[in-house]
């Protein structure tokens, strides 16, 4: 599967977190075994570091602007990429990541607080975030007036958040949702900072796994659902207006 999402934004990249309920193992000859056997299928990551004192990272090169990571933390099991060239190569990184931790971290499937996939775009804009995002998404009907009312149209905030169940029993949520590094300062003075807007869909699944799951299963049905979502509207309704919106400024 090709990456589109690439061009479609200024930096575009795909998380995978699992939080545990308990706290991993954080002795050196676990934690270094299960890097080391990372390492060994993906030999390109060779940069490991220790950040914030308790959590541990292994990554490539990020000279190229494309680059994957893992990740371990008290309670987070993480790994991701940054402008991947093909969606396929990172989903079966984070399969892999997920295959490797009943077994080198010890993760129960009862272990589970939650599991989670996110789809982030970055659009790099030297404006106001806000007005942009209006622009291109629009307001709602019910709001879209109010701005002509009390005769300003600069918005020091407009952030769409939207969550919705995928599950009957509302155990797996999408949850898609805009960060804007625009306030009332900015807006004020007319200094906008140079910091990006960013779209993320965050697909979650909460609680210990079924007896006929696995953390990889949990895991493709959680990218089944994002890539349902992402193509079917937020492609075409919030991506692609904003590429256009920032496009023709």
């Amino acid at each position: 599967m090709p990456n589109s999402y690439c061009a479609v934004a200024d930096e575009f990249y795909v998380n995978m977190h699992l939080n545990t309920e308990m706290d991993l193992p954080s002795n050196r000859d676990t934690l270094l075994h299960y890097f080391e056997q990372l390492q060994k299928r993906f030999p390109t990551m060779r940069n490991f570091y220790n950040r914030d004192q308790s959590d541990y990272v292994l990554e490539e090169d990020k000279d190229g602007g494309t680059y994957s990571w893992a990740s371990v933390e008290p309670r987070c099991i993480g790994s991701g990429h940054v402008n991947p060239k093909c969606l396929d190569t990172v989903f079966e990184h984070q399969q892999i990541v997920l295959q490797s931790v009943p077994h080198l971290l010890l993760v129960s499937p009862l272990d589970c607080e939650s599991l989670t996939v996110s789809f982030c775009f970055e659009f790099n804009y030297a404006g106001n975030h806000h007005n942009l995002l209006a622009e291109a998404i629009g307001i709602s009907p019910g709001f879209e007036g109010l701005t002509d009312s009390v005769g300003t149209s600069r918005l020091v905030s407009f952030a769409p958040s939207f969550r919705i169940a995928l599950s009957d029993d509302c155990l797996t949520q999408a949850r898609l949702h805009v960060e804007s590094p625009t306030t009332a300062y900015h807006v004020r003075t007319g200094e906008f900072p140079d910091r990006p807007l960013s779209v993320y869909l965050t697909l979650s699944s909460y609680g210990s796994l079924n007896s006929d799951e696995t953390y990889v299963t949990r895991f493709d049905e959680l990218v089944s659902h994002g890539m349902a979502i992402l193509d079917k509207h937020v492609l075409e309704h919030v991506l692609l207006p904003l590429q256009h919106a920032i496009g023709i400024k």
